[in-house]
């Protein structure tokens, strides 16, 4: 069972003390003894240790920056969610594959952000803009922000505005299972609860430090159980020697896990796996190791947003993809919504 994330290292910005959760969570650290340092931005962390980029990105990995979000303009964030509302940057998980690899670039470590309330004024702004329509926030799209909430509490804080919110909803996706701190948040179902599950040889082989397949669906079932409209984000789907098998073993463990009540208002995400040529670049350099297949032979090239092409399974196996994968959630959960595949 993967422990609840505890930061090796942590860098503050001097401005995070002039607010509340700043000025909680460094002492919450020095309780712990964990060794502080201050940086004068949380994009400016230098000098971590190691000797080399293995190294160091590793350490990265393990370090908690807490700082100010100063852009709160937010991004638009289809097609999960209007925008995507920033808590958080990185996360301790080791995906091979994850899309933060590109995005995050030289700086992997994680910062979270303490002035929460300017976060939710600018959230404010939003909804006004578009009432009486609602509008939904993503707050998983630079992030697994569970995995470090147990810490911050920056996601329940979260959960309880929406919660009193008209017309704002709140939506996140995660592959930790340390929810217990979230179970009583008063979230008046406002919040979808996701959860990225895959079958076992892809959290097997590229997902390290992340829970397995049974404990999210244990801690899906407890979510459920908390009254939250549950989903679940099927990705990347990844083509794998019996991958069909797998697949088809992971969603009947979820059909047997998940109580008739809990069926009712479920929804599917799927996305296919996917990577660019910057991506296959930092993978190689970060896991050199991997299994992951990255050959642009095997794959179809595909104008992506802001210029930079992707690599994706090809029309056929695509195609296979949405039959099999859309087929066995018909089966098993008929009364469900696929929302997207892509």
């Amino acid at each position: 069972m993967v422990k609840p994330f505890v930061p090796q290292l942590v860098y503050v910005e001097p401005k995070a003390l002039d607010y509340p959760l700043g000025k909680k969570l460094i002492t919450k650290f020095e309780d712990m003894g964990i060794e502080i340092r201050e940086t004068t931005s949380h994009n400016q962390v230098r000098n971590l240790p190691g000797d080399n980029h293995f190294q160091k990105y590793r350490v990265a990995k393990s370090t908690l920056v807490l700082g100010l979000r100063k852009t709160l303009k937010f991004d638009t964030s289809k097609p999960s969610a209007e925008y995507a509302i920033p808590f958080a940057t990185g996360c301790m998980g080791h995906c091979h594959y994850c899309y933060l690899q590109t995005t995050m670039g030289s700086k992997p470590y994680i910062r979270s952000y303490v002035n929460v309330d300017e976060i939710f004024d600018a959230a404010e702004q939003y909804m006004s803009e578009r009432a009486p329509e609602i509008t939904r926030f993503e707050a998983s799209c630079t992030s697994d922000i569970v995995g470090v909430d147990h810490l911050t509490h920056t996601l329940k804080h979260a959960i309880e505005y929406f919660g009193k919110s008209e017309h704002g909803r709140l939506r996140f996706v995660t592959k930790f299972t340390h929810v217990d701190h979230l179970l009583d948040a008063e979230h008046n179902g406002r919040t979808r609860f996701r959860f990225s599950i895959n079958d076992d040889y892809i959290i097997k082989y590229f997902e390290p430090g992340t829970s397995r397949l049974n404990e999210r669906i244990e801690a899906a079932v407890k979510v459920a159980e908390a009254g939250y409209p549950l989903g679940f984000i099927v990705a990347p789907i990844y083509l794998h020697e019996g991958w069909k098998q797998g697949y088809h073993e992971m969603f009947e463990k979820l059909e047997a896990a998940l109580s008739e009540k809990t069926k009712k208002d479920l929804t599917f995400e799927m996305i296919q796996h996917r990577f660019t040529k910057p991506a296959k670049r930092v993978i190689q350099e970060n896991y050199p190791m991997t299994k992951l297949e990255l050959d642009e032979s095997k794959r179809k090239w595909k104008w992506g947003r802001y210029g930079i092409g992707k690599y994706i399974y090809k029309d056929n196996e695509q195609e296979d993809i949405k039959d099999t994968l859309g087929g066995y959630i018909n089966r098993y959960f008929p009364n469900s919504k696929i929302e997207y595949f892509t």
